[in-house]
């Protein structure tokens, strides 16, 4: 993948971005590949010599990474950090960096670091469970001991002291703790080997040109078309319906309780949130093309 520049980003960033300190070694994939859309990890494979990713959009990311570098320098005496395991499992090798491991008397706790949003802290991220049971899996079949609990620790980008006092459920500070669900061993190596079948089937599908999996509507972030009844003049809806004869019924029954306002119907059309913004490949996606052509 090629670097761009449109901002004229300092040279700094460019050369830190240039000089990648993560590999993840002879594996097959890494914990967050196995993740990933195996049709974003497929057709970035296949086109990354043609693919090109502005500075300004990897940002965060370098500053995630500075992050991590800091906090290596908090590390007790019973911390592991940043250790990358691997492992063999249904001919796939399968690779993992665990941030933190802290060791305890019966087994080890997992930590991983996540600069994020106060928005991503507030509301349960799904992924974050998947890829800390994919460590735990990693920890037990290769070093044989027993994980004893999981957590994610969130380095808050955008926290305000404002929302902390007046916003329910909002973090109380920029760093907060959140644990996580830990899976039997069998059910952690089984979501592996789940994963590990989706991306076999859309790496033959490429070799022998056949149609490649769509991705799922999680993997694409996407956003169903709703209908939001609000009063006229205003930004925020009163509520969101999924057809319009709801959305139009239910503003007539906001106009009996309040005959005063207005209250309008407003039509708010769905997207494909990664696609349209995030996705290194979705011009090469006949998924995203043909989605594209609907909506025109």
């Amino acid at each position: 993948m090629k670097l761009t520049n449109e901002y004229d980003i300092p040279q700094t960033f460019i050369n830190i971005l240039e000089r990648p300190e993560y590999s993840k070694g002879k594996a097959h994939l890494s914990a967050t590949q196995l993740l990933n859309s195996p049709k974003v990890v497929a057709l970035t494979k296949k086109f990354d010599e043609e693919l090109t990713q502005d500075v300004s959009d990897m940002v965060w990311s370098i500053f995630g990474s500075a992050v991590h570098k800091v906090l290596e320098h908090g590390k007790d005496e019973n911390h592991i950090v940043e250790q990358r395991l691997h492992s063999e499992i249904d001919g796939w090798h399968i690779s993992g960096a665990i941030d933190l491991q802290i060791t305890k008397n019966l087994g080890v706790a997992i930590r991983d670091y996540k600069t994020t949003s106060a928005w991503a802290v507030m509301n349960e991220k799904i992924e974050w469970e998947h890829q800390l049971n994919i460590y735990a899996w990693l920890v037990e079949k290769v070093k044989r001991t027993p994980v004893l609990d999981l957590g994610i620790v969130a380095i808050i980008r955008d926290w305000n002291r404002r929302e902390a006092k007046s916003k329910e459920n909002y973090p109380p500070a920029p760093i907060k703790e959140l644990p996580i669900k830990l899976w039997s061993f069998e059910e952690r190596e089984q979501f592996v080997r789940d994963r590990i079948s989706l991306h076999s089937a859309c790496d033959f599908a490429m070799e022998t040109d056949g149609d490649l999996p769509d991705c799922t509507p999680t993997e694409m972030w996407e956003k169903p078309t709703v209908w939001a009844v609000k009063k006229e003049g205003n930004i925020k809806a009163k509520a969101l319906y999924e057809t319009a004869e709801l959305a139009e019924e239910a503003a007539k029954q906001f106009a009996k309780k309040d005959p005063k306002s207005k209250f309008v119907v407003e039509v708010r059309l769905g997207e494909r949130t990664r696609c349209a913004n995030f996705c290194p490949v979705s011009d090469y996606c006949q998924q995203y093309r043909d989605y594209l052509s609907t909506k025109e």
